[in-house]
């Protein structure tokens, strides 16, 4: 006979409270917990403060009373992909044959640049994705991640980082979408929309306010008002949860003003449930409810910690149970902890396991046949390159040396990241993240470097590579040998950026944060000593974080940008050089001027900006949100409102006519903007508002079109609750925050007011 919980004819919540009636303390607290089988083989972190916390427990006995979820199956050491299928079937069928209640376990991995295991594509890092201004392209990457991943059996991805760029220098610059909360919000919702699709349960993170940390360094504390943090950290998770569908949510490690996230019933229980009403599960960032016993000291025992975090509203301990076993069943069993929270939390985590199948009679985790399973096939890599290709941006091209002739004669290659396909890699990716840590293990997957890529598009041309230096240290022994090249050479191609790795074993990446944005290494050198040839430079940085080329940009004869490629970077750095990809991408983060002093993205209000004298520092960068040029040109034309008055509740049609002017097919990404001149408080100068891309063969004119609800330009007022006001507000439409082409206003009328949750929270862009 069927048990009630195990029959899929039955309601979902029927059958979970039957589930629940049954179960001891033990087994409802072992739901919430986790394990994490075969960390005691990782020789180092690929988690923080994971040699601290990580211990070897037999699966047997840390699973002895069911098991919530299994950690990292995949993503701990490099496996053939039916090896661990299989080996994860049979950790699942250990749950249902050995424990009373025979529950399976959520199997969770990362995702960030695609599945982050032995043989998977590896996709171009989130920055890119937002540089490609193309949702749509990234929601078709990740439900391509969420296949591969269904495909052997996981059922949650750690994915997307929806944290908005606050300070450049953060080492997780990489992992995020860039500096705007509306680019945030649109990329990172179509993300979790191609997870969720694929039937993988998408989990937003870091919430809330990790990447604003002091003076950027990893796990610092914040210090932010509630207005900021209203109005630029919190939007991309609101967008991700109602536009997106995201049924998870991970807490962020920080503080803020002092209240740890993973200890905040306002955060994770009123915000998050009651005004935002998310059902699904919040889960801990890695140890992060040890943390608040040993970082943030607000707990003196284990038990606490995790009285404090249940409380607050974290469903599921991660990775391995520390807190929510025995430490938290002393406290229950004592009466300082109520039963109601630890059900509440069980109900949450049930409810998915029975949306996801787990629950039912017939699941069968046993995998059958041979045929070898194929997690980088060519569908996977036509979109890795498609992305690739629409996320990078031509900087400047004031010598017009860009594209390179087919009959160049000779191009001298330099830098430490011109043969080195790693380089292409965010943090994230399997090869950066965890084969470093398991000598002896290629990368899985076939990734062409750029020296070999450019060679294949060039082959009349005489090409000398030299690294000239490292990317971290300090080296100048090859910038000799690089001059020299240079000098011999009738173009030379500087390829510069980061490594990325983790906690300070790389340049960019998850505890890797920057002093300065000044080149790492000695690379700064080693472009000037190239200027310095007489030699036409070609200057590509390819990074996790914009640096500051302030110093080269007057001096160069082209400068490219392009933000870890992914395994089909080499190739789409190749077409670009080339022409034989016309480039497309625009910043999703502004380029310093400088590498000195505090950097500030472009949302600011006026007091952040060029404040004419009134200080000796000039905050303008060398390049803007949202700039990025064409082999092409673009005119802009037809501005056109569907009304200049509007109601405080109302919208408004704001259209233009873009045409290519130029010889070559292209793609123009049309930016709307808004700026609200006289408010309650100090508002943003200019702030993106919409974005639509368009492709325009030569001479080709197309009408994009916006439509614009006033809840789009609501903000926190004076008394902390989101307004919409009357009066003016200026629109402009063009091709960054700074080459307005057009611009228009529209006069709100009618009486403040007050919008929530229901708002309107998208700029619908049509092309016609």
């Amino acid at each position: 006979m069927t048990t009630p919980w195990a029959d899929p004819a039955c309601p979902r919540d029927d059958r979970v409270e039957a589930l629940l009636a049954e179960m001891t303390l033990e087994e409802k607290l072992a739901q919430l917990g986790s394990a994490w089988p075969g960390v005691e083989r990782v020789s180092g972190n690929v988690a923080p403060m994971q040699d601290v916390f990580a211990r070897h427990t037999d699966f047997g006995h840390a699973s002895k009373d069911g098991l919530g979820h299994l950690t990292r199956p995949f993503g701990t050491k490099p496996i053939e992909p039916l090896e661990g299928a299989r080996q994860l079937a049979y950790l699942q069928r250990e749950l249902i044959d050995s424990t009373r209640l025979g529950i399976p376990a959520i199997a969770h991995e990362e995702c960030l640049t695609g599945f982050t295991t032995h043989h998977a594509s590896v996709f171009p890092t989130p920055l890119a994705w937002a540089a490609a201004f193309n949702p749509g392209l990234v929601e078709r990457m990740a439900n391509a991640i969420g296949a591969s991943m269904r495909r052997v059996g996981v059922h949650q991805g750690l994915s997307p980082v929806l944290d908005v760029v606050r300070d450049y220098r953060w080492g997780r610059v990489e992992e995020t979408l860039g500096e705007d909360p509306y680019l945030v919000a649109t990329t990172g919702s179509a993300y979790v929309r191609g997870l969720e699709s694929a039937g993988i349960i998408a989990t937003l993170k870091h919430f809330a306010g990790y990447s604003a940390s002091k003076a950027a360094r990893n796990h610092a504390p914040v210090s932010m008002g509630p207005r900021e943090f209203a109005d630029v950290i919190l939007p991309p998770f609101e967008t991700a949860i109602r536009e997106g569908g995201a049924r998870s949510v991970m807490n962020s490690y920080a503080d803020v003003d002092g209240m740890p996230a993973g200890a905040d019933p306002y955060l994770l229980t009123r915000l998050l449930r009651e005004d935002w009403g998310f059902e699904g599960t919040v889960v801990s960032d890695y140890w992060s409810i040890a943390f608040l016993r040993t970082m943030h000291r607000i707990a003196a025992t284990e038990g606490e910690a995790g009285a404090r975090a249940l409380t607050a509203g974290i469903d599921v301990e991660l990775p391995d149970t520390l807190c929510y076993g025995e430490p938290l069943a002393e406290l229950v069993r004592e009466g300082t902890v109520s039963e109601d929270l630890v059900d509440r939390a069980v109900r949450r985590v049930l409810r998915q396991k029975a949306e996801l199948g787990l629950l039912d009679a017939d699941f069968a985790p046993e995998v059958t046949g041979d045929d070898p399973i194929d997690l980088d096939p060519p569908a996977h890599r036509a979109v890795a390159r498609e992305l690739a290709e629409q996320s990078i941006v031509l900087l400047d091209n004031r010598a017009g040396r860009l594209p390179l002739a087919a009959d160049t004669g000779s191009i001298a290659l330099v830098g430490p990241c011109a043969d080195d396909a790693n380089a292409f890699f965010g943090c994230y990716s399997f090869p950066n993240h965890v084969l470093p840590h398991h000598p002896g293990h290629d990368n899985g997957i076939e990734a062409r470097t750029l020296l070999d890529c450019l060679t294949t598009e060039l082959p009349g041309t005489r090409i000398t590579h030299e690294q000239g230096c490292p990317v971290k240290n300090i080296d100048r022994g090859g910038i000799e040998a690089a001059v020299e090249a240079a000098r011999q050479a009738d173009v030379c191609i500087a390829v510069v950026g980061d490594r990325a790795a983790l906690f300070g074993l790389g340049t960019s990446g998850e505890g890797c944060d920057a002093e300065d944005l000044s080149l790492p290494g000695v690379q700064g050198e080693l472009v000037e000593a190239l200027l310095a040839t007489g030699t036409p430079v070609v200057l590509l940085v390819v990074s996790g974080r914009p640096y500051a080329l302030g110093a080269y940009a007057d001096r160069v004869a082209a400068v490219v940008q392009a933000f870890f490629p992914g395994e089909e970077g080499g190739p789409a750095l190749a077409g670009v050089l080339t022409g034989r990809i016309n480039p497309s991408g625009k910043l999703p983060v502004q380029v310093p001027r400088t590498a000195g002093g505090q950097p500030g993205t472009y949302l600011h209000a006026p007091l952040g900006g060029n404040t004419q004298g009134v200080s000796n520092l000039d905050p303008t960068p060398a390049y803007p949100f949202g700039h990025g040029r064409s082999y092409t040109t673009f005119a802009y034309d037809g501005f056109e409102m569907s009304a200049e008055r509007i109601a405080t509740d109302g919208e408004v049609e704001i259209s233009c006519l873009v045409r290519n002017t130029g010889d070559l097919p292209g793609s123009e990404v049309v930016q709307l903007y808004t700026a609200d001149p006289v408010a309650q408080l100090p508002r943003p100068v200019t702030q993106l508002t919409g974005l639509a891309r368009v492709r325009l063969a030569p001479g080709e004119e197309r009408r994009v079109t916006f439509r614009l609800h006033a809840d789009r330009l609501a903000y926190t007022g004076p008394d902390l609750h989101r307004i919409v006001e009357p009066g003016e507000i200026t629109v402009r439409l063009g091709a960054s925050s700074t080459d307005i082409r057009l611009t228009g206003t529209i006069q709100l009328t009618g009486s403040t007011r007050r919008v929530g949750h229901a708002r309107v929270l998208h700029t619908p862009a049509y092309v016609d």
